[in-house]
């Protein structure tokens, strides 16, 4: 039987039953990410959960991150008939208030961290522009996804001491994302071993104010031509104010690519410059141990059996696990805007070759 409890809804967009997609790439997925902080730079969470309809996996991690260490509670398990059961192991989303209010559980499991967030959105989700791409012919990346910055309330442990989030101090961004994009275990090369990829660009920010989110991405391709690109306002109300392609001025930690801070130069409504200043307060690895990184263990998709829970911990004090990060990072962020002071996201991945930034090598 391949009918699933979600059939029973009106719902479906192909004549297929709703436990399948209707794509049979296997690359397809469909997946929830949530940040949570209390604008220190003290510490960082991030919970995220995946659904893979084409390799039968769902998995989900609870990461907290603070300056001496970097913390992950992870869980994989066979997908299953019903794409509604959202729980994984210890891990779940509960979907209370849909495009508005959410909580995320990661029940207790040894020395792992653990949390009860409920979610609260403090601008309506904002539908972003989808992202495609081709390597050598294929797709692979064709997604789209909506954002939204919103407030936390509830508690989270790190290393055992509880702390309660309220929804004066803990904010956070969340976004919902869905398509085409590399998962699971690593397939043959092909042509990609006679030309790989050779960069990949990535800015992503989020920022909260009091009074109003601004939102933006920048993507390109190794020339610099752009792939995305896209800065907006958005008010609590709904008002959405567009603030054009914009440009970036990035400051990096001396020989890295790893980001100090930036300078957002956008375009105001009424044409004049809207200057943003970034400054990052905790840069965070968000894919060491949780999928979205290059790990040989764990990746987003793969299989990891029936059911598979793992707690892991990296000592950030150590000079060889330093070493050992690599890929994307995000970081807890304060953000200037005029008179405003805001929090968020500052996120990026620069790999290999970036004509305008003079990158050639990985």
């Amino acid at each position: 039987m391949t009918l699933s409890p979600l059939d029973e809804l009106p719902i479906h967009q192909a004549p297929i039953s709703m436990r399948h997609v209707a794509t049979s790439d296997r690359n397809f997925y469909d997946r929830s990410y949530f940040n949570v902080h209390d604008g220190t730079g003290d510490v960082f969470g991030v919970f995220g959960m995946g659904q893979y309809p084409n390799l039968g996996v769902q998995d989900a991690f609870l990461l907290v991150a603070d300056h001496e260490a970097h913390r992950v509670l992870r869980a994989s398990r066979a997908l299953g008939p019903d794409r509604a059961d959202t729980t994984c192991g210890p891990l779940r989303i509960e979907v209370v208030e849909p495009l508005r209010v959410i909580r995320v559980v990661a029940e207790p499991h040894g020395d792992a961290p653990s949390c009860d967030l409920t979610w609260t959105g403090a601008i309506p989700a904002h539908e972003e522009p989808g992202q495609r791409m081709r390597l050598n012919e294929r797709t692979t990346f064709d997604s789209m996804r909506f954002a939204q910055t919103g407030r936390w309330e509830g508690w989270i442990t790190v290393d055992g001491e509880r702390r309660e989030v309220t929804p004066d101090r803990w904010w956070g961004s969340r976004d919902r994302s869905w398509g085409i994009r590399p998962v699971g275990e690593p397939e043959p090369p092909g042509i990609g071993a006679a030309h790989p990829l050779e960069g990949f660009f990535w800015i992503y920010s989020p920022m909260q104010f009091e009074d109003f989110s601004i939102l933006c991405i920048r993507q390109d391709h190794p020339d610099g031509r752009p792939v995305l690109r896209q800065a907006v306002r958005v008010w609590p109300d709904g008002r959405t104010d567009d603030l054009g392609p914009g440009s970036v001025e990035l400051r990096f930690r001396d020989g890295t690519r790893e980001l100090t801070g930036a300078t957002w130069t956008l375009r105001e409504t009424d044409g004049s410059d809207l200057v943003v200043e970034a400054e990052v307060l905790l840069p965070v690895w968000l894919g060491k141990g949780t999928g979205y990184g290059f790990d040989d263990d764990w990746r987003h998709g793969m299989w990891q059996g029936e059911l598979e829970v793992q707690e892991v911990r990296y000592d950030l004090t150590d000079p060889a696990v330093q070493a050992s990060m690599f890929g994307i990072q995000e970081s807890v962020s304060r953000f200037t805007c005029g008179d405003h002071v805001g929090h968020g996201l500052l996120e990026w991945l620069f790999l290999g070759r970036h004509d305008p930034s003079g990158w050639t090598g990985w």
